[in-house]
């Protein structure tokens, strides 16, 4: 239950085996269904996850109800609303399943504590945090200078294996255009290729 956890922590950090037993014990894993929510906006993120199978969205839903998919994460990912869990305010985004999917979950409680007892924890997610603003901050770039052909091309070469799981609405809410609009993309580029 915890390889995929353990290889994640790997490529930031090393722990020993009996700290990892430390670092691993606060998590719970939960299983969540495809289509349930796993945060619903409104409520407060009690939790920071780790996919360990599945995929979920993370989302912002609008006053009119339009959506906006700020990120994917499955196997191997973290997946949050970070300002709600670090300052335990109501959420302002959603997650949901899109497959049936496994999550390790740790309360905000158990990660101070985990602060404390292992100080190389605290350095593990300060270096995620920092890869995840860098993301981010390339993802805005890339929004606000990219043409979304470009945008597309980006996404499927970043994530070549998630595309495949995705439905094109999906897609076309993490890239901020309409479906129609992607699926004019995918034709004029199977006919460059």
């Amino acid at each position: 239950m915890y390889k995929i956890l353990r290889s994640a922590v790997e490529k930031h950090i090393h722990l020993t085996d009996e700290e990892f037993e430390i670092f691993s014990a606060p998590f719970y894993q939960k299983t969540v269904k495809k289509k349930e929510l796993l945060l619903r906006a409104g409520e407060i993120c009690k939790f920071e996850g780790f996919v360990n199978k599945g995929c979920f969205r993370v989302y912002y839903q609008d006053d009119n109800g339009d959506e906006s998919i700020l990120y994917f994460a499955a196997e191997g990912w973290w997946v949050t609303d970070i300002d709600s869990f670090t300052n335990q305010v109501p959420a302002i985004l959603s997650i949901e399943a899109l497959e049936d999917s496994e999550v390790l979950l740790i309360t905000y409680p158990y990660k101070q504590a985990l602060y404390e007892e292992l100080p190389k924890v605290e350095k593990l997610f300060r270096i995620m945090t920092q890869k995840t603003h860098v993301a981010l901050q390339r993802r805005m770039i890339s929004n606000l200078s990219k043409t979304a052909d470009q945008r597309y091309l980006e996404f499927v070469e970043s994530y070549p294996d998630l595309e495949q799981r995705l439905s094109q609405q999906q897609v076309a809410s993490y890239l901020g255009i309409t479906h129609e609009f992607l699926s004019k993309i995918r034709r004029k580029l199977a006919h460059k290729g």
